[in-house]
Formats: C-alpha cells, sequence, structure tokens
C-alpha cells in the first residue's frame, strides 16, 4: 500500500541522511521525497509502497534517530493521487487523514 510518511526534524548535520538510509536498508523504492523547512524545524514527505511490518520498522527507527520530532503518515488510497504526486502535483496538507505518533508520547 502506498503511504505518504511526514517527519518533523531538527536540521543538525546527518539528520535527513539518516532518515533517508532507514528506506535505503530496507531496499524500498522512494517514489515521492521533499524536504522543506517547517516553522522552527525541518520536514521531510517520503512516498513508499510498503507492508506493515515495513511501515511499524520505519516508525521504531526514525522515533530512534537523534533530532526526529515527530513521525506522521497516511495512505495514498485515491485513485491517481500517488501518480499525481510523481508527477509533480501538490502535497495534502500532513494534517489531513493523518496518524499522528508523536516521540515523547512513546516515552
Amino acid at each position: 500500500m502506498m503511504h505518504l510518511f511526514q517527519i518533523r526534524y531538527n536540521n543538525t548535520q546527518g539528520t535527513l541522511m539518516r532518515i533517508l538510509m532507514a528506506v535505503s536498508r530496507r531496499a524500498l523504492s522512494m517514489s515521492y521525497v521533499q524536504a522543506a523547512p517547517s516553522g522552527d524545524a525541518f520536514e521531510v514527505r517520503i512516498l513508499l509502497d510498503v507492508t506493515e511490518k515495513q511501515s511499524a520498522q520505519l516508525y521504531r527507527d526514525w522515533h530512534a534517530t537523534v533530532d526526529v520530532l515527530d513521525v506522521s503518515s497516511m495512505l495514498a488510497l485515491e485513485e491517481g493521487w500517488a501518480e499525481g504526486i510523481e508527477g509533480g502535483a501538490h502535497m495534502p496538507p500532513a494534517s489531513v487523514g493523518t496518524a499522528t505518533y508523536n516521540r515523547t508520547a512513546m516515552a
């Protein structure tokens, strides 16, 4: 299933690379990646075709990554939505239909 992951992080040296390495270690194809400033932090959005198990593993890895503030995701269920994103369409607001897992809530 296609999932859109949104990860907020402090922009310190290597944080974005550690986030992306969690994906590449599993040999997952990243259909879409966008990183941008978000308030006082940064945010990366990644579109992946993952199983539930892979999604849980990614959440675990990202929450264990230094300077990751929170992780959220949503299913890309709408017909043609994933293809539109890959073609350059704008992303939906992350707050719409997301499941948020705050790092502090997990402790």
